[in-house]
């Protein structure tokens, strides 16, 4: 596939937060990641999901690198500093994984550890599904097994109606206008609104309208949905060989609990560490008890 490193454009939005800034060349496309840990410890990879960028995963970072992993974040394609390749067929989900294989490949590995939240775990579990070879472990935040999330669409109303955003992210134009008006008020609101009283800083959301401003950025984000829709692919086997850890903030308004607990049942070496009392927005809300579950997970697997 080929792949390589270089350093980054500064980024002052980024002083004082751990890791250094990488542009990593990688299917056909650039991706802006933050790297920290030693170059020579395990490979693991985190993956942000909507609306996010890599500072979903600013609390994690330091705590892997210092325990000896070697840790990548990218900003994942469409999103903050990376590359926002024009069309809805740009964001399959086969290309979103061969962009993570071709991270992988740049850090001049065979395989890593690979951890999602939301898209980021989507995506996570389709590299699973269909690069096993590739991955020494899974970590799943918030976001089910993908047959798991198409079974309950197409029987769970329920669902259906947490789901409604992705129906209406179908539609050309008026999502990114919306999501655009106003400072990006909408999907400041949706952060504010889906999480924790408090969760979220004002110097939080600040950067993430900094991201959500970058130019085409809300296109790119948006097509990723649009691509789901379009496309509705299967993965390529229903069943996951690698060790599988699934974390779940059980207050999620957006996906049923129960598809946590119906994911277990595709994985061969699966766990399920739940958290009560948080939302979708779980690593925000409790960054020290899932970075100690995640270093667990990872100690016990590679």
């Amino acid at each position: 596939m080929g792949a390589s490193s270089s350093p980054a454009e500064p980024d002052d939005t980024a002083a004082g937060l751990p890791g250094d800034s990488v542009v990593v060349d990688t299917n056909g496309i650039s991706l802006h990641t933050r790297q920290a840990g030693p170059e020579d410890g395990p490979l693991v990879v985190l993956l942000h999901g909507f609306p996010e960028f890599w500072y979903g995963w600013h609390r994690h970072i330091k705590p892997l690198a210092d325990a000896g992993y070697r840790v990548v974040v990218p900003d994942q394609r469409g999103y903050n500093r990376s590359d926002k390749p024009d069309g809805v067929d740009s964001y399959h989900i086969d290309t979103l994984t061969d962009d993570v294989i071709g991270l992988i490949d740049a850090a001049d590995r065979e395989s890593a550890a690979v951890v999602g939240h939301d898209w980021g775990a989507a995506v996570a579990w389709w590299l699973a599904l269909s690069h096993p070879d590739r991955i020494d472990s899974l970590t799943a935040v918030n976001v089910p097994h993908p047959t798991v999330m198409e079974d309950t669409l197409r029987r769970s109303w329920s669902q259906r109606f947490r789901s409604w955003y992705m129906l209406a992210f179908q539609l050309p134009v008026l999502p990114e206008a919306i999501s655009k008006a106003n400072d990006c008020r909408v999907l400041q609101r949706g952060l504010e609104d889906s999480s924790r009283p408090g969760t979220f800083s004002a110097a939080d959301l600040q950067r993430y309208r900094e991201a959500w401003q970058q130019p085409d950025a809300l296109t790119a984000m948006i097509n990723w949905y649009r691509a789901m829709g379009r496309y509705r692919p299967r993965p390529p086997r229903e069943q996951v060989s690698v060790p599988t850890l699934v974390m779940w903030g059980r207050q999620d308004e957006f996906l049923e609990p129960k598809m946590a607990d119906e994911s277990l049942g595709h994985c061969d070496d699966g766990q399920l560490v739940s958290y009560p009392s948080s939302t979708h927005w779980v690593l925000h809300e409790q960054p020290d008890e899932t970075a100690d579950e995640l270093l667990a997970h990872l100690d016990a697997t590679l």
